[in-house]
């Protein structure tokens, strides 16, 4: 009885040996390219391009929406690093942060900056034209460089010391 279950064991054994031998490692989620987005978005304004369109519109609103998300995460881990044992001008420094960080937004310190609430749309037509230049495919192989840079651009900080 116990020389029958060996085989089943080896052999079970060897299958899962096999397929996680095969298995793709883990990494970090593969980043869309700068021209994927284009070929999308250069559909936008095609009314019969809905997934297209969808495409473009939900990628830059994500790519918003996560910036912001982030960029406030960061600012308070930076904060609470500040509190611990800061000197005087530390925490000079720290009230200066949070004062520009009450006027102008988290991404204040990512050079771009939205103000009063901007419509998605507009942010849209912005990253569409920018991706309509060709030369935006070769000098930013990432999408998410090219709206960024589309954000610094067109909605610079302007801040009033």
């Amino acid at each position: 009885m116990r020389t029958a279950c060996k085989p089943k064991i080896l052999v079970m054994f060897l299958t899962v040996l096999a397929m996680t031998s095969t298995a793709q490692p883990l990494s970090a989620v593969e980043a869309l390219s700068t021209a994927e987005l284009a070929l999308h978005c250069a559909r936008y304004h095609d009314e019969s391009a809905s997934e297209d369109r969808t495409f473009c519109v939900r990628y830059i609103q994500g790519f918003i929406d996560g910036a912001v998300a982030t960029d406030e995460s960061v600012l308070n881990n930076v904060t609470k690093e500040f509190e611990q044992d800061e000197s005087f001008s530390e925490r000079a420094a720290r009230t200066r942060i949070g004062a520009r960080l009450k006027r102008y937004g988290p991404s204040v310190y990512a050079d771009y900056c939205f103000g009063d609430p901007v419509p998605l749309a507009e942010v849209v037509e912005h990253v569409v034209a920018d991706l309509a230049d060709g030369s935006a495919i070769e000098d930013y192989p990432l999408a998410r460089d090219v709206v960024y840079r589309t954000l610094r651009t067109h909605y610079p900080c302007v801040i009033e010391d």
